[in-house]
């Protein structure tokens, strides 16, 4: 063989592997609503005086435990929302508040002295005394 020559014999081309694809990571849903919960979302939704998509749920600084759970109507779905649809309605939550809200548990309750919604959260780590306000750690992903 001369140098400087690539002499290949009895080679076949190398046939390429099929690699597997990902399977897409299923996304834990952030919330989850208990009936009566979706019941005061619909009651609410349906006496609102202009058209709303929905409530849009978030955490903000704030009270004297350090934060709390805001609740608004929504008019518009952003981009950036994290929807959850469960009981026939729909919750946007805020992005910034997705890590804090993971596997919470959205439910109302009304008495004689007060009717509120109130969020069963397993990242709540204390609440304040007067019930304005909690505090919360992010959820481990």
């Amino acid at each position: 063989m001369a140098a400087g020559t690539n002499h290949m014999t009895n080679m076949t081309p190398a046939t390429p592997t099929p690699t597997p694809k990902a399977k897409p990571r299923l996304r834990p849903q952030v919330m989850k609503l208990t009936e009566a919960a979706a019941q005061r979302v619909l009651e609410l939704t349906k006496r609102a005086d202009s058209e709303i998509v929905g409530l849009r749920v978030g955490v903000k600084n704030g009270g004297c435990a350090g934060q709390s759970y805001t609740v608004e109507y929504a008019h518009e779905v952003r981009p950036t929302d994290e929807i959850v649809e469960d009981r026939g309605v729909k919750i946007l939550v805020d992005p910034k508040a997705v890590l804090f809200l993971l596997g919470t548990e959205m439910d109302y309750r009304a008495d004689k002295m007060q009717a509120q919604f109130i969020f069963n959260n397993p990242n709540q780590i204390s609440a304040c005394g007067c019930g304005e306000s909690v505090q919360l750690r992010p959820a481990e992903v």
